[in-house]
Order: C-alpha cells, then structure tokens, then sequence
C-alpha cells in the first residue's frame, strides 16, 4: 500500500502542514516499529504498523487547529474519526480503525458521552496491539514540538488531563511494551 499517494492526495497545496503531518507520523511510526522489534513475541504486523502509524493524522486537515496550521471547519476532537472517513474511502478499513481509536488513550462510549464529545456513541477503543502500540506510540510525541519525544511521565500527565481511564490504559500499555524500564 503507497501510503505517500494518500498523504500526497489530502496534503499537496499545504506545505507546512503536510511537513507537520509528516515529521510527526514518521516520528510515531519509528517509535511503534522499535517496540515491535523489541516484542518479536507479540507477532505484530510490521507493514502495517508502519502504513497505519504514517496515515493516523491523515484527518487534521479537516479540524480547526491554528496552532498546528489546521484550518479546517471541525474540532480538533474529529480528527480521528475524519481521518477513518478518508481512509475508508480509499478502502482501507483496518488503518481507518487505528485513525478512529488514537485519540488520547482511545475513548470509552462512556468518556464520549460523559464529556460530551462530538463523535459517535461508539467505544473508540484500540482493541488489536497493532492499534494499541500504534496509539501507545503517539502519546509520545505532539504536533507543536516536532523535535522532541516526551518522557514517559511528560506523556502519563499529559494524559492524566482527562481523567484516569486512559491513563491506566497508557500504563497498562507501558507493562505490555516494558517501556516502564526506561523510567527515571
């Protein structure tokens, strides 16, 4: 799959924003494929990782977000369900499901409906370690500071903004990944 002719597709007026697209997928991607080598016993489907982690944002185009040159109409929330409508109409079900369930540590039915947020009354939920790592992978790094990947504790608050949930989710990832080795 020629992951770089979606990119291309959705991304080709704007070079700013693509290049943000971009460095951070690709910074994801390496992060995803470095735990997948490190866990041969996971099995995890390294092409796929790799195709799926590069097309997770391919929605913020879509999303208002000025800060990461977004202009688009929805909230920056939509973005993974936006990205899933893309990728769904290029037939690509199994990478629209990690763009659906990335955002934060995915989000319950229960977290949607509590807080209110405009996405479908459905669990958003990563359910395959594909998804999972993909989304573990993703807390580390943000769209404004390119440059730098964030320590596991910079990520755990950042996530702990919303509640506990995801959180212990992220944690629970950080056992299954031994990412809790490389802590201070």
């Amino acid at each position: 799959m020629d992951f770089w002719r979606i990119i291309d597709k959705y991304y080709d007026e704007d070079a700013a924003l693509r290049r943000i697209l971009v460095v951070h997928s690709e910074s994801v991607a390496r992060k995803a494929l470095q735990i997948a080598d490190a866990h041969p016993e996971l099995q995890l489907d390294k092409d796929f990782i790799l195709e799926a982690a590069m097309l997770h944002d391919i929605g913020i185009c879509q999303t208002d977000a000025p800060g990461i040159l977004c202009h688009g109409s929805h909230p920056y929330i939509c973005h993974g369900i936006l990205g899933a409508a893309i990728l769904r109409k290029e037939g690509l079900e199994r990478h629209a499901r990690v763009c659906e369930r990335h955002t934060g540590a995915g989000l319950s039915l229960d977290d949607i409906i509590s807080q209110n947020l405009p996405l479908p009354h459905q669990s958003l939920l990563p359910e395959t370690l594909e998804e999972q790592v993909i989304c573990y992978a993703d807390k580390f790094f943000s769209k404004t500071h390119l440059e730098r990947e964030k320590t596991i504790e910079q990520a755990e608050r950042s996530l702990a903004k919303f509640g506990t949930e995801g959180l212990l989710r992220f944690q629970e990832w950080e056992i299954l990944f031994n990412e809790n080795e490389h802590k201070n």
